[in-house]
């Protein structure tokens, strides 16, 4: 494609000499487990959400089901998500035995909102982890005003939404700990996998710590059954090195964003992205409503511009979660989201002149009566 998607060569280029002197140290070092860099990473990641303690982990799958476990989530308990975001969001409340219950969400933002899970809280209610979905912050001072009294543990699932703010305080701290993905493609992204939980709990952050490390105290003390998913230097390096850059990266993205909306505004047929009150998103991907989507994706593609779709399915039309619980019409905010949400291409690097293009492709498709 002539205007990608993403462009994942042209954030690292002007980095190279930097990240390869970053792997070098690692390499001269000998230490490439836990260690000096990922606790220099997750000391420095921390302080940029505004919260005391980070834990490195393997992935951002591994930070959410980590998260809920230090949280006192288990089997039998109810766990709300939303019925539209990543799969991983859900699976890892499958994996601890605990019971899933999905929530709508909110049509401009697609994510829960105090409304959308109201109706879903019960007594067996144990946690709700709210997906800042695209770097769009969910609205998070409304639901933890709903859980706080019902005792509900609050999680963020922040894995696309690195340095997104609400109301001027970064996402991650909003919950009892905020859960971040590393994956190549994210804000800030490792050269592999890599995740980490923050938190301002002192109790939750040792709990991970354990958790992530078989359980370990010491060398040959275990506390507590635990798992293998510890951040490894060598990513923590590259992200030091990145997470100086991502401040500037996210201005990009929300400039660039900002073009859309404005090139895009006379179309009354595309729907622009919906931003909560308060909220300060970072783009992980721009995402507009379109019906004919099939049609547009094939009319761009043919002109060179990629297009993806973030998600064809609602979760409880995934194969692993259909249900008779839940019908089709069960969510149908999430169901009519996953037939018109479209990502158009959208990364720091990106260059004005091909969102010009890109939207004035778009322009055409309705004009030549194609939408």
């Amino acid at each position: 494609m002539r205007i990608p998607l993403l462009d994942l060569q042209a954030m690292h280029a002007p980095l190279r000499a930097e990240l390869d002197a970053a792997i070098a140290a690692v390499l001269d070092s000998g230490a490439f487990v836990l260690g000096h860099e990922v606790s220099a990473f997750e000391a420095e990641f921390a302080a940029f959400c505004g919260v005391a303690h980070g834990v490195g982990v393997a992935n951002g799958t591994d930070a959410l089901i980590l998260a809920l476990e230090a949280c006192g989530i288990g089997p039998g308990d109810e766990v709300i998500v939303p019925a539209f975001t990543f799969i991983a969001t859900a699976g890892v409340v499958s994996r601890l035995g605990a019971r899933l219950v999905f929530a709508d969400v909110d049509a401009a933002h697609a994510g829960l909102t105090a409304a959308t899970v109201a109706p879903v809280l019960g007594p067996a209610t144990k946690a709700v982890i709210a997906v800042h979905l695209y770097g769009y912050p969910a609205p998070l001072l409304d639901l933890r005003r709903l859980l706080e009294p019902r005792g509900v543990v609050l999680l963020e699932d922040a894995a696309q939404a690195h340095g997104a703010r609400l109301h001027g305080t970064r996402v991650g701290g909003f919950g009892r700990a905020g859960c971040f993905s590393f994956y190549p493609t994210k804000n800030l992204g490792a050269l592999g996998d890599g995740g980490i939980v923050v938190t301002r709990e002192p109790e939750v952050a040792e709990r991970l710590r354990l958790l992530r490390n078989h359980g370990r105290r010491t060398q040959v003390e275990h506390l507590t059954p635990g798992v293998n998913s510890r951040l490894d230097a060598l990513q923590a390096a590259v992200l030091r090195v990145k997470l100086r850059y991502l401040t500037a990266w996210n201005e990009a993205r929300r400039r660039l964003a900002a073009l859309y909306d404005a090139l895009l505004a006379p179309l009354p047929q595309v729907t622009r992205p919906g931003v909560a009150e308060g909220a300060e998103p970072v783009y992980h991907q721009y995402v507009v409503q379109v019906e004919e989507r099939e049609r547009l994706r094939a009319f761009l593609a043919e002109r060179g511009i990629a297009t993806a779709v973030y998600y064809p399915l609602a979760l409880h039309e995934q194969p692993a979660y259909r249900s008779p619980r839940w019908p089709r019409g069960s969510f149908p905010v999430a169901e009519g989201l996953a037939r018109r949400v479209l990502s158009l291409p959208l990364f720091p690097e990106l260059p004005e002149e091909a969102v010009r293009e890109v939207c004035a492709a778009i322009a055409a498709f309705y004009a030549g009566g194609s939408g």
